[in-house]
């Protein structure tokens, strides 16, 4: 029987000669997976057609813009991940999803080997392959670019010789990858750190400096997710896209940051994220009201650790299991509405409502209905800051000890 390879399939230019080229090398046949996650661009039956006119045997397309948001963008959401401090992990993300649909293809058409268009330098590969050996140990990983030695020139000159059903001619001066989270543009001109981004590096948001009236939008969340903007009942993936458009229209989420790869490399990336970074504010600014202090403050040490063990493509981890039970366990009273104006590159929140909050007026008041019991405020303080008083004590005393056998041997030496 011969052998089969499930390529990860876009429809661009290299991952269309790949199919021939991994088919030339390798003498297996080539089934193409195609998975929409919301990148836009041209629909999946004209990605299979294409697919099977360069030459693979089969061609397997699914819609997981629904999965990827509710399963992905979902759990991101609630454990705020930002990498960095600023990325939202828009790659780092779909390739689990991408990567459960390899291996389902896999496992579905009987081939014992997944292919992917990544290079060698980057964090994808290693996205790929560890959730590939994860989910399916038995299967092999090649990436064509990186062990075929495809390169750019070898594949436009391969399509032209084989007239294969793409454009060939022109080369977009950026690498990108999309989906509905956000957007992430980096390589050309970019790699040069001083340069500034230009409007062409731009799809997802509008210039922030020229913005439209301020939109004012009311976020509804249910145990940590989303569920209504503005009173109407939406799924993951519709609040997505709205709050894409809203968002970015007026400049939200535009991310310019030198980035640590798994890799070692320090890579300068562009990313646009309205709807993610819009909807991280909201969520954050109601566990500041849902969460208990002390709750509050080791969450942040998990979605820490959270955000680098996705970044670093372990999805499918133990311990990112393991933080899932802990994060999920906190959103338990994350519900509530919280509205924002979003204007001018700013989602900036103004007000807040939940019933499972843990602001209580009566004790936050200065005004009439003073609830708060000042006179317990002074033994607190005694009690809390008494650690620190011994403490200092003690290096006094210590200090007076150290000065009089300084003063001591002084002395003696006088005599």
């Amino acid at each position: 029987m011969t052998e089969r390879i499930v390529l990860a399939y876009s429809g661009g230019l290299d991952t269309s000669v790949a199919i021939g080229w991994i088919s030339e090398a390798t003498g297996a046949e080539v089934i193409a997976v195609a998975v929409d996650v919301g990148q836009g661009g041209e629909d999946l039956e004209t990605i299979r057609q294409r697919a099977l006119d360069c030459g693979a045997v089969e061609a397997y397309v699914a819609d997981a813009r629904d999965e990827f948001a509710e399963q992905y963008c979902m759990p991101t959401l609630k454990a705020n991940g930002l990498y960095m401090d600023a990325y939202p992990l828009v790659s780092a993300i779909s390739r689990p999803v991408i990567v459960r649909h390899l291996v389902a293809a896999a496992r579905q058409f009987g081939a014992s080997t997944v292919a992917h268009g990544c290079t060698g330098k980057g964090n994808d590969q290693v996205r790929f392959e560890v959730g590939i050996q994860t989910l399916g140990p038995d299967l092999k990983c090649i990436a064509p670019v990186r062990d075929l030695a495809l390169t750019r020139d070898k594949a436009i000159e391969y399509a032209e010789r084989h007239e294969l059903p793409i454009v060939t001619t022109k080369k977009n001066p950026f690498s990108i990858d999309q989906n509905v989270w956000g957007r992430a543009v980096e390589t050309g001109f970019l790699e040069d750190i001083w340069n500034g981004p230009t409007k062409d590096v731009y799809d997802y948001s509008d210039d922030p400096a020229f913005p439209p009236a301020p939109d004012v939008v009311t976020v509804t969340f249910d145990q940590g997710v989303p569920t209504a903007l503005d009173g109407r009942s939406l799924s993951a993936l519709q609040i997505i896209e709205e709050m894409n458009r809203r968002a970015g229209a007026q400049g939200i989420g535009r991310i310019d940051i030198v980035e640590d790869r798994l890799v070692g490399i320090k890579s300068r990336e562009i990313y646009e994220a309205p709807g993610a970074m819009a909807l991280m504010t909201a969520h954050r600014e109601l566990e500041n009201v849902t969460l208990e202090r002390e709750q509050a403050r080791f969450k942040k040490t998990v979605d820490q650790r959270w955000t680098e063990i996705v970044y670093d493509g372990q999805w499918f981890s133990p311990l990112k299991k393991n933080l899932d039970t802990f994060v999920d366990e906190t959103q338990k009273y994350v519900s509530g509405d919280i509205r924002m104006e979003m204007h001018g590159g700013r989602a900036t929140v103004q007000g807040r409502r939940s019933d499972t909050g843990l602001y209580d007026f009566s004790l936050a008041t200065y005004d009439e209905g003073d609830a708060f019991d000042q006179s317990s405020a002074r033994g607190f303080i005694d009690i809390f800051g008494l650690s620190s008083k011994v403490a200092t004590e003690r290096d006094e005393r210590v200090a007076g000890d150290v000065d009089s056998l300084a003063d001591v041997a002084q002395l003696s030496n006088e005599s």
